[in-house]
């Protein structure tokens, strides 16, 4: 995706945001413009149309707001000819610890996009993952401890039905100096939404393939860190069918 089109649909994305308040509108725009997760996925082509998707950890629902964007952007006729077209007809389902996050989202989104979003105040460990086709995880999943992250992992492998696809971020833990500014990082960004920065439960890059392959997942990883510092990998995992 190139640095135009990627203005482009986060200027599309982020418009909604404006009614919401100016630190949601600023926050989406830096996320959305300078996160390199938005764009893998859409290049990944990791949801196929119609998908139901259950954002774990949603936020503000800027995942839905990414893809979203993305096609009505193509239903308008503005989307390049020779890029693969977004999925179409998504359909997202989220939980937010923070309450408060996941209703700025639905203020932002549902009346652009009404009946496709709808986000909850809840614990993702706690969450309802059945009728979803894909699971998307982004940045949250160390903050549970072990034993929670594996019987979440089974809840999704379990719910999730042929063809279906779970995606997560994760930093990898035998990355060094890497991984312990990242972590530094990941505080400094909790301070800055007003939270206190929780505990985390980190493995190597390793250890999170092994924990989705068990569960008869065939995944792909891809660096998320291009020309930073960080430690972050994209895990795509695929069911079989």
């Amino acid at each position: 995706m190139n640095t135009q089109l990627r203005r482009h649909l986060r200027d599309h994305a982020t418009r909604a945001y404006l009614g919401t308040g100016l630190f949601n509108y600023r926050w989406a725009r830096g996320k959305l413009g300078g996160d390199a997760i938005f764009p893998a996925l859409l290049e990944a082509n990791v949801f196929r149309d119609g998908a139901r998707v259950l954002d774990l950890g949603c936020g503000r629902g800027l995942l839905a707001a990414w893809f979203l964007a993305a096609e009505q952007m193509a239903a308008r006729g503005v989307w390049p000819a020779h890029l693969r077209q977004p999925p179409r007809d998504l359909r997202f389902r989220g939980f937010e610890l923070m309450a408060r996050e996941a209703e700025v989202g639905n203020r932002a989104l549902q009346p652009h996009f009404p009946g496709r979003v709808e986000l909850c105040g809840g614990d993702m460990c706690e969450a309802p993952v059945a009728g979803a086709d894909a699971v998307a995880i982004l940045d949250v999943l160390h903050y549970v401890d072990f034993p929670a992250q594996e019987k979440l992992l089974d809840r999704i492998r379990d719910a999730l039905p042929p063809g279906g696809v779970l995606i997560t971020r994760v930093g990898d833990a035998a990355a060094g100096w890497r991984f312990r500014f990242s972590q530094f990082v990941d505080r400094c960004m909790a301070g800055a939404q007003g939270h206190a920065a929780p505990p985390t439960w980190c493995r190597p890059l390793a250890a999170w393939v092994a924990a989705l392959e068990s569960r008869g997942f065939a995944v792909t990883t891809a660096s998320m860190s291009q020309g930073t510092p960080f430690a972050n990998v994209m895990l795509v995992g695929r069911l079989p069918g």
